[in-house]
C-alpha cells in the first residue's frame, strides 16, 4: 500500500528527471504523476474546445475605509466606503496571465473588472479553466507570477470593491 511519504519520494525523485509521465498500479491502487508542460500553451491549438469547470471562488472582504476630499467646501469630507476582496483558485494548477505568450495579459493593477471578466486561466489536468472576477471593482494587486503553480484556495488577485 502506497504511502503519503512514498508518494512525496517518488515526486522528489521525479522532479529533476526527464520523465514526464509515471503510473503505476498494484493491488488495485494506481498513482499517475505528469509533469506541467515547460512551454506555453496554444488556446487555437486545440480541434474542440476545452471543457469549461465553473469556478467556485471564495471572496474574502478585508474591510477598510477611503477618505477622499470633497472638492465642495460644504462638507469638509466624503467617506467613501471601499473593501478589498481576494480573488481565490479555484483548483490547483498552473495559472496563466494571458491566453497565448503574444497576447496581452487579460488584466493588469488599475483595470476595472466586472464580476464576469476573465481575469486569468488555471491550467489543471490539461484543461484550460477560465476564471472570472465574480466581483465589480479595480485590481489592486496580482499576487503570482505567470506560469506559477498554484494551490486550490490560493489568492490570485487583490480587487478593492467600492461599496
Amino acid at each position: 500500500m502506497l504511502e503519503i511519504k512514498d508518494i512525496k519520494e517518488l515526486f522528489e525523485m521525479l522532479k529533476d528527471s526527464p520523465i514526464e509521465h509515471f503510473e503505476y498500479e498494484k493491488e488495485g491502487q494506481r498513482l499517475v504523476l505528469k509533469k506541467p508542460s515547460s512551454a506555453f500553451f496554444d488556446m487555437t491549438r486545440s480541434a474542440e474546445p476545452a471543457p469549461y469547470i465553473a469556478p467556485q471562488l471564495a471572496v474574502q472582504p478585508m474591510p477598510h475605509e477611503v477618505q477622499a476630499a470633497a472638492t465642495n467646501p460644504e462638507p469638509a469630507e466624503a467617506i467613501v466606503e471601499c473593501t478589498t476582496k481576494q480573488i481565490l483558485s479555484p483548483m490547483v494548477g498552473t495559472f496563466y496571465s494571458a491566453s497565448s505568450p503574444e497576447a496581452a495579459p487579460f488584466v493588469q493593477v488599475g483595470d476595472r473588472v466586472n464580476a464576469k471578466k476573465i481575469v486569468c486561466i488555471v491550467e489543471a489536468m490539461k484543461l484550460f479553466n477560465e476564471i472570472e472576477a465574480e466581483v465589480d471593482g479595480e485590481i489592486m494587486e496580482i499576487l503570482v507570477t505567470n506560469g506559477q503553480l498554484v494551490e486550490y484556495g490560493q489568492p490570485l488577485f487583490t480587487v478593492k470593491v467600492q461599496e
